[in-house]
């Protein structure tokens, strides 16, 4: 990274941190699409964010200008960062009350970066990356394409790192322009963003999908396809991201959840492709719970995709996993959370699927967010000086052959036992900005018939 950079100053101040950023390499096709949908979400909701953003060259920046003269409307304020190059100034987009330049000097590292921060006072985003060097290329040299410039950075919906590095951004303004800075932070002040909901976040991320998936459209190589999908995964990952830090009692949720996942799945022996999609199941599973929806789509009918073998076409499906639909590699993990409010005596929701009708990994998800949550309760109650895990595992034993499945119960009494032992279940914290591992082909739910994915040893 550039010394002095603000990804650089982003980077150093979470160095040593209990909570380090993870980065990731972008190319430039990528950028574009999650630009453009971040951008284009202002134009559609009333928040009138504070918008700072750097093109690195002014060229760049007059692509994009008409684009910002209408964002400004909905905008209090925008600072834009470039050198000043091909007309910067002179676009009537820059001489709007609400729109000021910064022109950057020659050698300031921000020439090298590519920012959009967006601070609203009902959500915040942002993507801040730096363009790799020519070294860093190695021996293939710069791209012959545009679009397969590559950059380094991150891009994300959380609150605190996106009003941090904006932050960072305006005393980088500061030295060119003190009074705009004093402006910006005034306006930074000003905006109180209140807590994501999950509604209001599902629209930007739908947003982002579509655009990423739009760019996948048209005819790209293979490299840049992979990173758009990459970032189709990562944005719903961010979404549960921020749905657990908003909950304070059990900020760690999704990552238990897992653990707990992942062990249920080697103690029945099943093959590495299911327990990956207990994986990703779980990390995504609080996206849009059951219980928390008044409404449902009706699978098929509204979406035009099929139907894996279990679900029915009948069958409903939550909100958030209805967003998950849009994407194809994830349409088996919907299904999974879809169906981990299904009971094993049938009187469950949304399709009433009953014992072995529901997918496994649906059964195993279901329990292990159970046992989770319950041990979270234990742990803050009045009793928290007994054995958590064997009162939560009780609670479980209660609601097996009714809600449960009995042989998964046995398996999490295996699992209890050994954590009476002292075994200890590792928290995997994932790599958002490199989440094409979490992927596998045969993660479709057409590629295993129902019987073999319903399956477990016995």
């Amino acid at each position: 990274m550039l010394e002095g950079s603000i990804l650089q100053q982003l980077e150093t101040a979470h160095r040593h941190s209990t909570r380090p950023i993870h980065f990731g390499v972008y190319y430039k096709n990528t950028l574009v699409a999650l630009c453009h949908a971040l951008e284009d979400h202002i134009l559609t909701e009333d928040g009138e964010p504070l918008v700072i953003t750097a093109f690195q060259m002014g060229k760049w920046y007059l692509q994009e200008a008409n684009r910002y003269a209408e964002i400004a409307q909905r905008s209090r304020e925008i600072a834009i960062m470039a050198s000043a190059d091909a007309g910067f100034a002179e676009h009537t987009t820059s001489q709007l009350p609400n729109v000021h330049l910064v022109p950057i000097e020659a050698g300031d590292p921000v020439e090298q970066e590519w920012h959009l921060i967006i601070l609203s006072p009902k959500y915040t985003a942002m993507v801040i990356c730096q363009e790799l060097s020519e070294g860093d290329y190695g021996i293939g040299g710069l791209p012959a394409s545009d679009l397969e410039r590559k950059f380094y950075g991150l891009w994300t919906f959380e609150p605190e790192l996106v009003r941090e590095t904006a932050e960072i951004a305006i005393a980088h303004i500061e030295k060119y322009n003190p009074e705009l800075a004093n402006k910006l932070t005034a306006h930074k002040q000003a905006i109180q963003a209140a807590i994501i909901s999950p509604k209001d976040l599902g629209v930007v991320v739908s947003r982002v999908v579509d655009y990423l998936q739009t760019g996948q459209e048209n005819s790209i190589p293979v490299a840049l396809d992979r990173n758009l999908v990459s970032n189709e995964i990562q944005a719903f990952l961010r979404m549960a991201q921020l749905m657990d830090l908003a909950d304070i009692n059990t900020p760690m949720a999704a990552a238990e959840v897992v653990a707990i996942c992942e062990t249920m799945g080697q103690l029945l022996d099943l093959p590495a492709w299911q327990i990956k999609r207990l994986r990703l199941a779980g990390l995504l599973h609080r996206i849009d719970p059951l219980q928390k929806a008044e409404s449902v789509f009706t699978a098929g009918a509204s979406t035009g995709y099929e139907e894996a073998p279990s679900c029915p076409l009948t069958c409903p499906l939550v909100p958030g996993a209805q967003v998950l639909r849009t994407m194809p590699r994830l349409r088996a993990i919907a299904q999974i959370i879809t169906h981990q409010t299904e009971w094993w005596n049938g009187t469950g929701e949304p399709a009433g699927l009953a014992g072995d009708e529901i997918p496994l990994e649906s059964r195993i998800l279901a329990l292990a967010a159970d046992f989770q949550w319950r041990v979270c309760q234990q742990q803050y109650s009045e009793q928290s000086g007994q054995d958590i895990f064997a009162q939560a595992l009780d609670y479980c034993r209660k609601q097996q052959s009714t809600r449960f499945d009995p042989k998964l119960v046995d398996t999490l009494t295996l699992l209890v036992m050994g954590l009476q032992q002292g075994l200890d279940l590792p928290l995997m914290t994932p790599k958002v900005s490199s989440s094409m591992w979490l992927l596998d082909s045969r993660w479709d739910s057409h590629s295993k018939s129902s019987q073999e994915i319903n399956s477990y040893p016995k």
